[in-house]
């Protein structure tokens, strides 16, 4: 029965792995091949000079925050975690998830082309922005968090998690630093290394390991899952409001549109990462169970 379990959870974190690498896809390929896609993200972008001036200390602080040498101490601190609970193989997982997400990120943006439609021609220069770095960082750090967490503070890590995460992605929105497709790609990257290392800790769970159906959480999973569920069908309806007007051109649009673009958006990176953080928290009792004893 133990053995039937794990290759359920097994199968259900490589669906996990392909639905979100095919997301990933659908979002890079609508955001940043389409004329729609594009003129979505810059009224977004052009939106967010809405209050900005009330927000701009707020966000260079949680932007200022996300350094090299934050990630590194940051990923230093969850494999100390892991290790003074005993879970070595947690610790280097952990630590891979926060490496692999990441230098994913870069290539990516690297690597991927932006075509030119001239939609955002202030911007046209500086190429492919997708997926973002900023956010991947805090991402990879608040999933990893779940993971190396004991059972009863995995709850309250989560929605820490996630809210950082969440803060982390508006505000390159918000600086202007990136679109809001860049945000949402990067917590697909993140999701999906989260259930391939999800399938490297199934590989390595020890013997005595004891997986109590009791101590998954599901009333906060769902809680959590909910909250980004309905911050994606908000976004879903300002997105959709805004595509009758799509013909317009960015700098002809008025108050309102740009506002509805903005936080709409701002809505769509807030559900995003809300679901990925639940859909690990919910798995969490499976693949870092108590051990025997």
């Amino acid at each position: 029965m133990r053995e039937t379990a794990r290759g359920w959870t097994a199968v259900w974190l490589v669906v996990l792995a392909l639905i979100q690498t095919a997301a990933f896809g659908l979002v890079w390929r609508f955001a940043v091949h389409t004329e729609l896609g594009q003129w979505l993200d810059t009224v977004a972008l052009t939106g967010n000079r809405i209050g900005q001036d009330r927000i701009d200390g707020p966000v260079d602080t949680i932007l200022n925050a996300m350094s090299v040498v934050s990630l590194l101490a940051a990923t230093a601190v969850i494999g100390f975690i892991a290790l003074i609970r005993g879970r070595k193989a947690l610790a280097v997982t952990a630590t891979l998830l926060i490496a692999g997400a990441n230098v994913t990120t870069q290539l990516l943006k690297y690597y991927l082309v932006r075509p030119d439609f001239g939609i955002d021609p202030e911007r046209a220069a500086a190429g492919n922005s997708l997926p973002s770095g900023h956010t991947a960082v805090a991402a990879s750090v608040a999933v990893a968090l779940i993971l190396v967490l004991p059972r009863k503070l995995r709850v309250a890590g989560a929605f820490l998690g996630a809210g950082y995460a969440a803060a982390a992605g508006v505000a390159t929105l918000s600086a202007g630093w990136h679109r809001p497709s860049d945000a949402v790609a990067a917590y697909l990257v993140v999701g999906a290394w989260a259930a391939a290392a999800g399938l490297v800790l199934l590989f390595f769970q020890r013997e005595q390991a004891v997986v109590e159906p009791g101590e998954a959480h599901r009333v906060a999973g769902a809680v959590l899952g909910g909250i980004g569920v309905v911050a994606l069908l908000v976004s879903a309806a300002a997105l959709s409001w805004l595509v009758d007007r799509s013909t317009i051109p960015v700098e002809a649009l008025g108050r309102r549109p740009l506002f509805v673009g903005y936080a709409g958006s701002a809505a769509g990176i807030v559900g995003m990462v809300a679901v990925v953080a639940a859909l690990v928290l919910v798995v969490v009792h499976r693949l870092v169970p108590r051990w025997k004893g």
